[in-house]
């Protein structure tokens, strides 16, 4: 078992509880709980973070989500278990979380069919929200 480095939650209370209540707020988005938690695996399977993996796909799996559809995820480009909303949701993901490579129009334009302009927001926080957990986590080996 990897030791936890520093217990970030606790020694950074004044940062790490407004991170939670971020999450609670997406939790009352338009968006709904399971495409927050397909685009947080998403961002997870990306950056590599292990705890995040197992808890997102716990979480999808309660929500009823098959697992084929999870073992699918990091395919999603080419999978039919994935809805062009979703496709749209996981392609925006994909450019914040890798934001080197650039947010650019083609991976923005398609969300305007899908997405209204406070859910567009609401999904660029929760790939944001998700990255700074990941690399908490990763960072400090949770």
């Amino acid at each position: 078992m990897i030791e936890l480095r520093q217990p970030y939650y606790d020694l950074s209370p004044a940062v790490f509880k407004p991170m939670l209540q971020a999450l609670k707020g997406l939790e009352s988005s338009s968006l709904g709980s399971t495409l927050i938690e397909l685009v947080f695996l998403r961002v997870s399977q990306i950056n590599g973070c292990a705890y995040c993996l197992e808890m997102h796909s716990k979480a999808l799996r309660k929500d009823g989500v098959e697992q084929t559809k999870l073992d699918a995820l990091a395919g999603w480009k080419v999978s039919n278990h994935f809805s062009d909303k979703e496709r749209a949701a996981l392609a925006w993901a994909e450019a914040v979380t890798l934001i080197t490579e650039g947010a650019e129009d083609a991976v923005y334009q398609p969300l305007l069919q899908f997405f209204t302009a406070q859910e567009i927001s609401d999904l660029t926080f929760t790939a944001s929200l998700m990255n700074a957990f990941n690399r908490l986590a990763i960072s400090m080996r949770m």
